[in-house]
């Protein structure tokens, strides 16, 4: 997706790389970035909050959040910034923005982000702590949103009984959707998956290491979406 962009702006020089990083290589990886001809990285799980201390600053957004999920070179400095709320965001205008009570499951960088795009509307975030809880809060709920990594194998995070009554956000993303996205579109609810999610905060980020708009339909045509 992000190689597809730099082309589509005429940035033939600049590339996109996949690194799996250790939770104890976290600090060497980071402190790379800061060498010439590095632009910035995304950062995922686990990640996304050990990252905060080892950069320079963080964007207000990202210091509101307490995670960090985008991080862009100034010079040496490393800046942490947030491009998940815009994905989550995107997401919400997809379901039509339903109102009432939400339920994010996770608690974390993923979590933190989608309570920051709810902006102050009532939010229940279940972690392990209250696990066995969540049928129950979500199905009381309007709308629910999955910040764990669970679907990804085909798990199913909700039994089809415990959705909630208007929508879901499923922030992984699998080819043909999660069981949590079947079983929401089976009962007739809006939702939006984890294409939507990454698409956008994907845009996000473009624009923050460039300078430069994104251009989203190439984004989305390299997603095959």
């Amino acid at each position: 997706m992000q190689n597809a962009a730099f082309r589509a702006a005429g940035l033939d020089d600049w590339s996109y790389e996949l690194f799996d990083v250790a939770p104890e290589e976290l600090p060497q990886a980071v402190s790379a970035l800061r060498l010439r001809g590095r632009a910035g990285a995304n950062v995922t799980i686990p990640h996304k909050l050990a990252v905060v201390p080892l950069l320079d600053r963080l964007e207000p957004l990202a210091e509101r959040v307490g995670a960090v999920n985008l991080v862009r070179r100034e010079k040496e400095r490393l800046i942490g910034g947030n491009s998940d709320v815009y994905g989550v965001l995107a997401a919400l205008e997809e379901v039509g923005q339903p109102g009432g009570g939400t339920v994010i499951l996770g608690r974390g960088g993923s979590a933190r982000a989608a309570e920051a795009a709810l902006s102050g509307r009532p939010v229940e975030m279940i972690g392990r702590d209250r696990w066995e809880d969540r049928g129950v809060l979500c199905r009381r709920a309007d709308l629910v949103i999955n910040c764990t990594p669970l679907g990804r194998d085909g798990e199913a995070v909700l039994d089809p009984g415990d959705l909630p009554r208007k929508a879901v956000i499923d922030l992984v993303y699998v080819r043909g959707g999660t069981p949590l996205i079947a079983a929401a579109r089976a009962r007739g609810l809006a939702v939006a998956d984890g294409w939507t999610v990454l698409l956008h905060q994907g845009a996000a980020s473009f624009t923050a290491w460039t300078g430069r708009p994104a251009p989203v339909e190439a984004m989305r045509a390299a997603l095959g979406l």
